[in-house]
């Protein structure tokens, strides 16, 4: 569920806001990150799920990004 939130977010502030760009960008950066985060849990071990390193990933990012949006004045 974070990965189809986080990426497109990460990604604007690297390609700029121009869908043209940005969709493409975003369903191969999506599949890199569930790749790494797949081999990472192969990596560790059977206990770690794929949906705990995603969540580990994307919890701080939105922490960021609601800190982010306070700082400048937003209502959330």
């Amino acid at each position: 569920g974070f990965v189809g939130l986080m990426v497109p977010h990460i990604l604007r502030l690297a390609v700029g806001p121009h869908h043209r760009r940005l969709l493409p960008a975003s369903m191969a950066g999506g599949a890199l990150f569930l790749l790494l985060a797949d081999l990472l849990t192969r990596t560790v071990g059977h206990g770690l799920r794929l949906g705990v390193v995603t969540a580990l990933a994307g919890g701080p990012f939105f922490l960021f990004l609601l800190l982010r949006h306070r700082r400048r004045g937003g209502l959330l």
